[in-house]
């Protein structure tokens, strides 16, 4: 068995996967709260393989076959904050999330803050999820009662009457969260801890944690490994042919 074919076919393989996670990252760079796909590589050891098929060689000889293996992972360092003068836009500055309720009433979060009212004046996410606050339960703003204010504790005013707070929550481990699609995630078994001083910020947006001139340099060190891979493979490929040739 030849260990190097395998191995050249196995690293083409993880490169595509890169390059997958890399095109993701691109096309959504400019989606609001967008974190950043990234991964690691690895290596597999798959045992010790035999250097002749005429040898008998005991476990611990041969030529160690080792493979790459991809693992994907999410990036939540925050992105830059940009301005909407929106009332209804929030920045989570630092650590956290909102708490959204889903549909089958289940809890989702995200940092994604561009929140809109309902026609019935129900405080909703971009996917018309009720944000959750203090109590747990979403809120609903009063028809005319002046302008709303989000401090940067997260306390919701309308004029001058407070009407809510918005609870801000963190993870033990950011990792184990379920993406679920649109910026938002499921808390997977863990239990959210309320920010104990969280810092937001109204009329602002988070933008994606992307930065595309890196994602561009990527891609370029995937072409050129999965180009090296390629030429790697056709010069055993060749090297086999040869071989046969000779005997015939």
């Amino acid at each position: 068995m030849n260990i190097g074919m395998y191995q050249s076919a196995a690293a083409l393989s993880a490169l595509e996967r890169w390059q997958d996670a890399v095109s993701q990252n691109i096309s959504n760079s400019q989606e609001i709260g967008y974190k950043k796909k990234v991964i690691e590589f690895s290596g597999t050891n798959a045992g010790r393989m035999q250097t002749s098929s005429n040898d008998r060689l005991s476990q611990d000889e041969g030529r160690p076959a080792i493979f790459p293996r991809v693992n994907f992972s999410t990036n939540f360092q925050a992105g830059e904050t940009s301005p909407t003068r929106r009332d209804l836009d929030v920045a989570i500055q630092g650590e956290g999330f909102f708490e959204l309720k889903m549909p089958d009433d289940t809890k989702a979060y995200t940092r994604v803050g561009d929140f809109h009212l309902r026609p019935d004046r129900t405080l909703v996410s971009s996917g018309d999820l009720e944000l959750l606050v203090d109590g747990g339960d979403p809120i609903k703003l009063p028809p005319g009662s002046g302008a709303i204010t989000i401090t940067r504790d997260g306390t919701i005013q309308q004029g001058n009457t407070r009407v809510g707070k918005i609870i801000v929550y963190k993870f033990e481990d950011n990792s184990r969260l379920a993406q679920i699609g649109g910026g938002k995630y499921r808390a997977n078994g863990q239990v959210p801890e309320a920010v104990e001083k969280p810092d937001l910020l109204q009329g602002n947006l988070e933008q994606s944690n992307v930065t595309a001139l890196r994602e561009m340099i990527d891609l370029v060190t995937i072409s050129r490994a999965y180009e090296a891979n390629q030429k790697m493979i056709s010069s055993r490929d060749q090297s086999f042919e040869k071989a046969l040739e000779a005997l015939g």
